[in-house]
């Protein structure tokens, strides 16, 4: 099971017609949504699927649904090793969980800056020109949830005061929360109000039309189709996130996507031997990248033709990713990036007290830890 992108399924159907040549196994792919990829149960797709492409920050919830089968087999020590040392960013730690490793990164993403060159003579580098196009109606800003939360964490990571990933205190120091806040409602205030049902391919979708005025998306996360020739009438560009504390471009909320195995699968050795071989770097940078991937190995990200194939892309956003923030992954985690994200876009909608907001979202971070307490 995967999500229902050319990003997300094409490269899976690919890798796996060509793994059915060299093994004989056979791997059939579904997809869903991409919102119902973000919030489906996984212990549900654990139950239905051998293979389940899974978001890093459901680690806590699969470890404790013992869903999930650990890919950290004996005997493969090298091969892990060599993933690990190759991962763009924190990719494959972000699935290492209570000293195991769940999943292995196949797509490495994180929120970067979308903009149309020719529109603008340069993408902007710190967020006061950011406004300033703002005011022009010339940028999108994708704020459903959860992507307003995600916005969220990388101003506070970016301004240099991270919100929290563990323990059961607050999530940020209420000054900052505050901050962040009221940057959100400025620029939401400038964008279209249809941002806040908006999410990533919604807003890349209005910049990629013909007759677009939009010039940029401060942060959101990249997908690479649009910056290939051909995908869409107007070609888009990708470059490192605009800074907002000065410190250039860090703290920016980790996406990507990995590939994990079931618990309950009846050939979880196969499936297991196909995760490592699709996270491998020849194929990342081969087959993978070649159906429309986007891959979560450098060895992919620093290859010269699949750079020059989606206008130097992966060189053009890796310092993003490689300052990129690990977002919190215990268990509890997904019910309150939901809740959170919801309490901010009413927040941001309805133009409410920032300190209200910050301290009911700094209660259901900490209630989020209650199920692993009452365990």
């Amino acid at each position: 099971m995967t999500w229902n992108h050319p990003r997300g399924y094409d490269p899976m159907v690919a890798c796996s017609r060509l793994w059915q040549e060299k093994t004989g196994v056979s791997i059939e792919w579904e997809k869903r949504s991409l919102q119902d990829f973000e919030s489906f149960p996984v212990e549900e797709l654990a139950r239905a699927y051998d293979l389940i492409v899974i978001d890093h920050p459901h680690v806590g919830q699969i470890t404790g649904e013992k869903c999930l089968a650990p890919l950290d087999v004996p005997g493969r020590e090298k091969e892990r090793e060599a993933l690990a040392k190759a991962s763009v960013g924190r990719s494959f730690p972000s699935y290492t969980w209570q000293g195991r490793q769940w999943a292995f990164p196949i797509d490495a993403a994180t929120q970067v800056q979308a903009w149309r060159p020719d529109l603008i003579e340069a993408a902007p580098t710190i967020w006061t020109e950011v406004l300033e196009l703002a005011e022009q109606g010339r940028v999108l800003l994708p704020l459903r949830p959860p992507h307003s939360l995600m916005c969220f964490f990388t101003l506070a990571a970016d301004l240099g005061r991270p919100c929290a990933v563990e323990g059961s205190g607050d999530l940020i120091d209420a000054e900052t929360g505050e901050t962040v806040v009221e940057m959100l409602r400025e620029i939401a205030a400038l964008v279209d109000p249809e941002c806040l049902t908006m999410d990533p391919i919604a807003v890349f979708e209005k910049m990629a039309e013909p007759i677009s005025r939009i010039a940029c998306a401060p942060l959101i996360y990249g997908y690479v189709p649009y910056a290939t020739g051909g995908f869409r009438p107007n070609r888009l560009f990708f470059c490192d996130m605009p800074s907002v504390g000065g410190n250039g471009p860090i703290g920016s909320a980790l996406g990507g996507t990995g590939i994990a195995v079931s618990a309950f699968s009846a050939a979880s050795k196969e499936a297991t031997d196909f995760a490592y071989w699709i996270a491998s770097g020849d194929v990342q940078r081969g087959p993978y990248a070649a159906a429309g991937g986007q891959p979560g190995h450098a060895a992919a990200w620093e290859d010269e033709a699949v750079n020059a194939a989606t206008g130097d892309f992966y060189r053009a956003t890796r310092a993003t990713l490689e300052g990129a923030w690990v977002r919190p992954r215990h268990d509890g985690y997904m019910a309150f990036q939901q809740a959170a994200s919801d309490r901010l876009n009413d927040g941001l909608a309805g133009r409410q007290d920032a300190r209200r907001v910050v301290a009911d979202i700094n209660r259901l971070f900490r209630e989020s830890f209650a199920p692993a307490a009452a365990g």
